[in-house]
């Protein structure tokens, strides 16, 4: 940042937290003490705090929220001590005036000692707007919206006295809001209550442990948020924060509104060890003699995550609701809750029956006189002939399908409109496929750009080494899309054109082949044409022109070995790895043998959640997808042009899978679904994701490049040896220099490090060896790397 543009917001930050013109204190924290001075003159301030923010031993600059007694300037006027002794005093409670603001800090759960990744800070942002939205509602004024450089901050202005009736009622609302929307990702920090709290200088480094790529260094800044000074509309008033604590009284239940039935069937269950085996994630605290459980979230709905909560009350009983009105706006939902988790319970009649004829099916089949189908059939005969008539096989077998697709349009409707469609899917990949959900996450992804008028297409590659499981992952994704969809078998580069079956928003697979040049020519026409048909112009037989098409939203997944193939093709494409750690490997070999000692399914041959989720792809409409905070989207490098479309077209996927629970809008005969900030969070994760851990979006990397790089990052040294990386990573000398140089095969060149990373370079040197008068000269080459360089080009897939 320009040295003026970072002075002009250092004072606008001064100028809005300082507005009484009274005296402030500024407190620096460096790594060996603490740094501190008074101050009455905005312009010093600033000046002092740009020359201080430039030295990387300072974690944060701050400056005290509240007005400080004018006679304070003089323990340090208008300049700052370096590092203060044990008689220096800084601001306490007793030397504040006035409280001027109500701050609210949202932190992201995360080690001590470090900076948030990208994905904690996009999360704590997120938050902030939830709470100001929700306190907006409540009546309250717009706030201040600041990102502290690892979270956020509310500032409400409030003029209260400096007493303890003001600090309680301070108190009261952090601690309101904590109970409220802090879960296991981000929390609001309910200490910020005193006085004297010293609040982060905008426009200042938040240093947190290390600058690394996953968890940088971020500089504070002023968001949003009324910004001229001493305005008394924008001042929250006592009667509003008590407005606001009374109205929790009403909505959070006590232990007299839980009605006696619910306390009798609740009161043997631990209500923390009943959300831990559901895998309902929460933060518990203390509440009215018992514990509430505020959940990371909403089991009703999908179309927010906060507001839901559990409580069990001293005596047992228990409540569970949410605050959403949407959601019952607090109503008792404990019953529904269970519901979702536990097997409904059955009448004694049906439970004996039920049993009566488990028996009679499990004597049948022993002796062999009747195949299980059959016996289904005769069964439910059997259960309505005291109903009236009974039907024949054949029409019984009719009515129990129509039964069954009622159901499955049922379900998928159901998770459509108040559930999440992607996780449902996830779960459903992971009920077959071990591990890779990154990888399924970005196949389905792919198979919602279909859906979406104005997306681009997201077409997905997947590396790793053969034999890891890239093959049963795509077949196992192809299985939950509707038959006529799928395209199976292998083709040749011509046939994708001769073919009359092909549907439009097909899935085409290319399973671990050599791309010829014509494939990718075809491929790259076709991801650039993805919402029109793709024409391929050719002669028959007669010597006459004849055009074929592909048709339109078709989307393309690609299965190869490590590496090779045309940069501009993989560039069009999601970029993932396969886990081939061996970890993954374990769990893949437990599931095999656990497989082997199972009995088959007698459900069919098709699990119910594999129908749903072919339904939920056969029930989705194409939309429009408006992105309304895109011109506020990031990116840390715009070299790779197609990045910034991907990484929207997440957006768009994520909205309308969850087109059901978004603001629609419709401008003709075309859906418009509005996406949400959940969207942009989502498509951040995955796209984080795809520059990290699991694949390589931004310099397309492969995962065995990837290692080499960490190794030599981890090695932090300028020069390295062929025979050094060999010692490090265990892979062969061979190996090592194919991944530096790249090589050749079959006709085709295939790059390496040296050509993909700029921090790394090689130097040929002659190496003189042996004593004077017999000594022996030879070549030998050290590669150099360049960490600086390094931390520049890794980030370049930042959002």
């Amino acid at each position: 940042m320009p040295e003026e543009v970072q002075v002009k917001e250092i004072l606008s930050s001064l100028n809005l937290l300082s507005q009484h013109e009274g005296t402030f204190e500024i407190r620096i924290i460096r790594d060996d003490g603490i740094c501190s001075g008074y101050f009455s003159d905005l312009e010093k301030a600033a000046t002092d705090i740009l020359r201080y923010d430039a030295d990387s031993k300072v974690s944060g600059i701050y400056v005290t929220l509240n007005d400080v007694d004018p006679a304070l300037l003089a323990r340090r006027a208008n300049r700052i001590k370096f590092r203060l002794g044990k008689k220096d005093a800084s601001t306490g409670d007793a030397d504040i005036i006035r409280r001027r603001w109500l701050p609210i800090d949202i932190d992201p759960c995360r080690p001590s000692g470090v900076s948030s990744s990208e994905s904690e800070h996009a999360d704590a942002l997120c938050r902030a707007d939830t709470i100001a939205e929700f306190l907006t509602e409540s009546g309250w004024p717009k706030p201040i919206i600041a990102d502290s450089g690892n979270g956020a901050h509310l500032l409400y202005r409030i003029d209260l006295a400096n007493n303890d009736e003001s600090k309680t009622l301070v108190k009261s609302v952090l601690e309101f809001l904590d109970r409220r929307f802090s879960d296991s990702r981000s929390t609001v920090d309910t200490a910020n209550f005193n006085a004297s709290r010293i609040w982060k200088v905008y426009g200042t480094l938040s240093r947190k442990g290390d600058n690394l790529p996953e968890r940088p260094h971020r500089r504070s800044k002023l968001l949003s948020g009324p910004l001229e000074p001493d305005s008394s509309d924008h001042l929250v008033g006592e009667e509003q924060i008590q407005q606001l604590l009374s109205s929790e009284k009403s909505e959070l239940p006590s232990c007299s509104n839980v009605a006696s039935n619910d306390l009798k069937s609740d009161a043997r269950i631990d209500l923390g060890s009943w959300l831990l085996e559901h895998q309902l994630t929460c933060t518990e605290k203390p509440y009215k003699g018992g514990r509430i459980f505020v959940l990371d979230a909403c089991p009703f709905s999908s179309a927010h995550t906060d507001g839901a909560y559990a409580i069990q009350f001293e005596n047992g009983a228990i409540f569970a609701g949410c605050h959403h009105t949407s959601c019952g706006s607090g109503k008792q939902r404990w019953s529904e809750l269970r519901a979702m988790f536990e097997p409904p319970k059955l009448d004694v009649e049906t439970r004996l029956a039920r049993r009566r004829s488990e028996r009679i099916r499990a004597k049948m089949e022993a002796e062999g006189r009747l195949p299980a189908t059959e016996y289904e059939i005769a069964q439910a005969k059997a259960l309505y002939e005291a109903a009236g008539p009974v039907e024949s096989a054949s029409d019984f077998s009719k009515d129990k399908q129509n039964e069954i697709d009622e159901k499955i349009v049922s379900m998928s409707t159901g998770i459509l409109e108040s559930s999440d469609p992607l996780l449902f899917m996830l779960e459903t990949f992971a009920s077959v496929h071990e591990g890779d959900q990154t990888v399924a996450e970005c196949l389905i992804h792919s198979l919602a750009s279909r859906s979406v008028i104005n997306s681009k297409g997201l077409h997905v590659s997947i590396t790793g080494e053969s034999g890891k499981g890239k093959s049963h992952a795509i077949e196992t994704m192809k299985s939950l899309v509707p038959k006529k969809f799928r395209l199976e078998g292998r083709l040749s580069d011509k046939a994708l054109f001769y073919m009359e079956d092909l549907s439009a928003g097909s899935v085409i697979t290319l399973d671990d082949v050599s791309l010829s040049d014509q494939m990718q020519e075809i491929l790259k026409g076709v991801t650039t044409s993805f919402q029109k048909p793709f024409p391929y112009r050719t002669v028959n037989k007669d010597r006459k022109a004849e055009t074929y098409m592909i048709p339109e939203r078709c989307v393309w997944w690609i299965a190869k070995v490590e590496g090779p193939g045309d940069d501009q093709v993989f560039n069009r494409m999601l970029t993932c790895w396969i886990d081939d750690s061996d970890e993954q490997d374990k769990r893949v070999l437990d599931r095999t043998l656990t497989g082997a000692e199972n009995l088959p399914d007698a459900s069919g041959p098709e699990p119910e959640e594999v129908l749903v989720c072919r339904q939920i792809w056969e029930s989705l409409s194409p939309v429009w997808v408006v992105i309304p905070y895109a011109t506020k989207i990031r990116f840390q490098s715009a070299e790779n042009r197609r990045n910034p479309d991907m990484l929207l077209d997440l957006v768009r996927t994520n909205a309308a899978l969850n087109q059901r629970q978004r603001e629609t809008k419709t401008i003709g005969s075309v859906t418009c679904v509005i996406a949400d900030r959940t969207d942009f969070v989502e498509a951040a994760r995955l796209f984080a994701m795809l520059n990290g851990e699991t694949g390589a979006q931004a310099n397309k990397l492969t995962k065995r490049e990837s290692k080499l790089i960490g190794i030599l990052s981890s090695m932090n040294q300028s020069e390295v040896t062929i025979g050094d990386l060999q010692h490090a990573s265990g892979l062969t000398n061979s190996s090592v220099g194919k991944l530096l140089h790249g090589y050749h095969s079959y006709g085709k060149t295939y790059s390496g490090l040296l050509d993909k990373c700029p921090a790394v370079s090689f130097l040929d040197r002659t190496v003189t060896s042996g004593d004077e008068g017999c000594s022996t000269m030879r070549r030998s080459r050290v590669y150099l790397w360049d960490a600086a360089l390094y931390k520049a080009w890794e980030k370049g897939g930042s959002v």
